[in-house]
Parts: structure tokens; sequence; C-alpha cells
């Protein structure tokens, strides 16, 4: 999928579901696309894998808690886990979420993100090691 195709397939999928019905303030939409990072954030200080899902047993807060043969993540069979919820999760997903409410709130605004990316990229490959900065 290209970013352009991304940024539809977002922004057509958030207007189904209702979330520009109103559109929210363009402050409310870049403080939700900052709380999927934190999301990330925290997902990353518990020790998460990128990739992971509830079980359905056990602590819900952590990844396929069980530990027996119903343990989905230890013993590598997710796919098969009847214990299994189906929503992932893991610092990928938040990072997925992110970018994913980037490309809606740029469909919003009609702005072509696979572009302001190419022009972005393109003036940052001539700035400075670190762009003169520390860090």
């Amino acid at each position: 999928m290209t970013i352009s195709e991304l940024v539809t397939r977002a922004h057509d999928n958030a207007v189904k579901h209702g979330f520009w019905n109103p559109a929210p303030a363009f402050g409310t939409s870049i403080a939700l696309i900052h709380s999927e990072l934190s999301e990330a954030l925290e997902e990353e200080r518990a020790g998460r894998p990128n990739f992971w899902f509830h079980c359905l047993e056990g602590d819900p807060s952590l990844p396929c808690d069980p530990t027996d043969e119903t343990d989905c993540f230890q013993f590598g069979h997710e796919d098969r886990c009847q214990h299994r919820g189906k929503k992932p999760e893991g610092v990928a997903v938040e990072l997925a979420d992110a970018v994913i409410r980037i490309a809606d709130l740029c469909g919003h605004l009609g702005i072509d993100l696979e572009a302001a990316i190419d022009l972005k990229m393109a003036y940052n490959e001539t700035r400075p090691f670190k762009h003169g900065k520390r860090f």
C-alpha cells in the first residue's frame, strides 16, 4: 500500500466509524496522535513484546498469562490458542495506531502526506550530522 492509499483507507474508515461526526478540533486530533505514542512508551516500559494478544484467561494485563499448554504466547502457537483475544497489542501496534491517526488527519485536511514526506526527506538528506545538535 502506498502512503496515499494509507491516507485514504485510514480516513475513510474513521469517517465510516463516526470519528468525524462532528469533526474534532485540530488540537484534539494531535492529542489523540500523541496518546498513541504514549501508549507505545508504556508498552515498552512494561517490557511487553512488539506484538501480543491479551489472553482471555488469567491476568488480562499480561500477554497470555497462563503457564500451561493454554499459554498461547510462550509456546509459539498464537494462531491456534483458544484463549487469545483478537485485538493486537504492543509497541508496534501503538506506533501503527499513531501512523493511522496521522494518515486519517491528513485525509481530513486534504494533505498529500506522501508528497510532504518526500519533500521533507529530500531536505533532511542535505542537513549536517545530527542536524548540528547533540541528539
